[in-house]
C-alpha cells in the first residue's frame, strides 16, 4: 500500500511524461540504468514501470544516504528493498581499501541483489549532474553484466527532476519531468570494457536527443 501511494505521489509531483521504446509486458530481469540528476531519480523510474515489474525491481542506492534516519531507513529497506551500496567515508577505515576492491564488493552486491527474479536501477555515472549531459561510465555496469549477461538492460533518461528536487534542497518543487525508456540492449560477446561503457553511454545520452 505505502508502495502504490508513492508512485502515485511521485508521478504527480513530477508530472512525468513516460515514453516507451516498448513497454514491457513480462517480468524477465532488467537493469535500468540512467543519468542521475536528484535523490527523486530512483523513485521516479520505480513509479514508471508496470505495477507487476515494480514489485520485482530494486534501486541501487548510496547507503550512507538512505540509512539517515528512521524514515529514510524504512522506505529503503521495506518499500524499495533498495541494494544499498558503501561510499568511502573518511575515518570509516575505507583508506585501507582500494577503489577495486570497493568496486568488486559493490558488484557482488548487485548480483546478490538480482538473484534469481530481480530486476535493478542503477546510476552508472556513479554522482549527481545537471541533467544536460551524460558524464563517463564507471565500470561498475560493466562488471556487472560480465556476471550476469543474461540480464537485458534499459537505458533510461531523465529530464529536468534536478528542477523538481535541485541539488542541496529537501522539499520538491511540481514541475514538469520526461522519463524516456530506450530499446532493450546487451553486453556484446566482444565487448571489450571501454567499448560496452561508450556504447551504452551512447545509448542513454541520444534518449535526450529525441
Amino acid at each position: 500500500m505505502i508502495g502504490t501511494l508513492l508512485a502515485a505521489a511521485a508521478r504527480l509531483l513530477a508530472g512525468g511524461t513516460v515514453r516507451w521504446a516498448r513497454l514491457p509486458t513480462d517480468t524477465r530481469q532488467r537493469i535500468f540504468f540512467a543519468n542521475h540528476t536528484s535523490h527523486l531519480d530512483f523513485i521516479l523510474i520505480w513509479a514508471s514501470l508496470p505495477e507487476r515489474l515494480r514489485k520485482r525491481t530494486r534501486p541501487v542506492a548510496a547507503r550512507d544516504y538512505w540509512e539517515a534516519g528512521p524514515i529514510r531507513r524504512y522506505l529503503a529497506r521495506r518499500v524499495f528493498k533498495a541494494v544499498l551500496i558503501d561510499r568511502p567515508r573518511p575515518g570509516a577505515g575505507d583508506e585501507e581499501r582500494t577503489p577495486a576492491e570497493r568496486g568488486k564488493e559493490a558488484v557482488t552486491r548487485m548480483v546478490e541483489g538480482l538473484g534469481a527474479e530481480n530486476s535493478l536501477i542503477l546510476f552508472p555515472e556513479g554522482t549527481r549532474g545537471s541533467g544536460e549531459q551524460v558524464a563517463e561510465f564507471r565500470s561498475g555496469l560493466y562488471y556487472l553484466c560480465r556476471e550476469r549477461p543474461d540480464v537485458e538492460l534499459v537505458p533510461v533518461r531523465l529530464e529536468n527532476l534536478n528542477r523538481v528536487l535541485p541539488k542541496g534542497e529537501v522539499i520538491p518543487v511540481p514541475m514538469i519531468s520526461r522519463i524516456t525508456f530506450g530499446p532493450s540492449m546487451t553486453l556484446g560477446v566482444d565487448d571489450s570494457k571501454d567499448v560496452f561503457l561508450e556504447r551504452t553511454r551512447r545509448a542513454l545520452e541520444d534518449l535526450g536527443e529525441r
